[in-house]
């Protein structure tokens, strides 16, 4: 307890989850349900910052279309709707079944390239999946398409608020202690380790090519269950949501929350999505604002409020906060 309470970098992330978990009792008394709706939007994005943690942030590889992947997601619902299926399980199943089976082939092709070629070709396979949906008028085309039947599990479904909010938090915890044991076991090393160099893990006998790409595809999975949740809590898939505008915004909340951090998808879009909403309510020209503060955050703090917490950890904590960061 005493080291806990001297690491601000675990228990401010550990009081904010305490915080969201009391988000709907709040609502309940308030009767704002607003925030429900609002707060569980800021648990999707988180979940899919996480997503892109895994491939971004542990194996250092700067994907600008995991977009895609939150797309797929939200059509997977959408579509499965579309043709009168209701069942959760088979929406879910039909999500990870098409993130995981886009995220191995475009994976394949994208980590033969590295840099700037890396970062163009997700991109580019991204914004294929985008007008390949505004070109499927059947659909909405870029209308989008709205979703009718939520996505049952027996007698739960997530067609209220309420209920999309309670799995998504249980979803985020999930993903937070998981990719937390992950960091840390002997895949995120080797992962964390190509990161580093490459070439020195591959001539340990490590395939890194085979490390990247099945992190890869579980970021590109991940992040699908992000777009599967946000599909039912707006009752729309559209093709915006795959977009190279939104796989900018998941890249600026791990900027802000800390590249390589488990807690700093969770702060990172806490700060993102809280900071745009108020800012809305003050002028229209709300970016005019945001971006120079987005700007000063990542100057400020290289390592992102991640990084601005571990400063305040007692010296004898420092060591392990640099290297198993939190």
């Amino acid at each position: 307890m005493k080291k806990l309470i001297s690491r601000p970098s675990t228990w401010v992330p550990l009081l904010v989850l305490a915080c969201l978990a009391g988000v709907p009792f709040f609502a309940q008394m308030t009767g704002q349900m607003f925030y429900v709706s609002f707060f569980a939007r800021i648990i999707i994005y988180a979940i899919a910052a996480c997503a892109l943690n895994v491939a971004l942030g542990y194996g250092g590889l700067i994907s600008f279309g995991h977009a895609l992947f939150l797309g797929l997601g939200a059509y997977a619902v959408g579509l499965s709707s579309y043709y009168d299926v209701g069942n959760g399980w088979v929406h879910l199943l039909v999500c990870i079944g098409t993130c995981a089976l886009v995220a191995l082939v475009t994976g394949v092709v994208s980590l033969r390239t590295t840099g700037i070629a890396f970062i163009m070709i997700t991109l580019a396979f991204a914004q294929m999946g985008y007008f390949l949906f505004v070109s499927l008028k059947i659909y909405g085309g870029d209308d989008g398409l709205p979703i009718s039947s939520a996505s049952k599990f027996g007698t739960f479904s997530l067609g209220s608020a309420a209920n999309i909010y309670i799995i998504a938090f249980l979803v985020l915890v999930l993903f937070l202690w998981w990719f937390a044991k992950l960091r840390v076991a002997p895949f995120g090393m080797a992962l964390r380790g190509a990161r580093q160099n490459a070439r020195r893990v591959k001539a340990s006998g490590v395939p890194v090519f085979n490390v990247q790409l099945l992190a890869y595809v579980v970021s590109g999975v991940a992040c699908g269950i992000a777009g599967f949740l946000l599909a039912n809590l707006n009752a729309f898939a559209s093709p915006n949501n795959l977009s190279w505008i939104v796989s900018g915004e998941l890249i600026v909340i791990l900027v802000i929350g800390g590249i390589g951090s488990v807690f700093g998808p969770l702060l990172g879009a806490i700060v993102f999505l809280g900071l745009e909403e108020v800012l809305k309510l003050y002028t229209e020209h709300w970016m005019v604002i945001f971006g120079p503060l987005i700007v000063l955050v990542a100057i400020l703090g290289k390592r992102g409020i991640v990084g601005v917490l571990q400063r305040f950890d007692k010296p004898v904590d420092r060591y392990t906060a640099e290297g198993e960061k939190l």
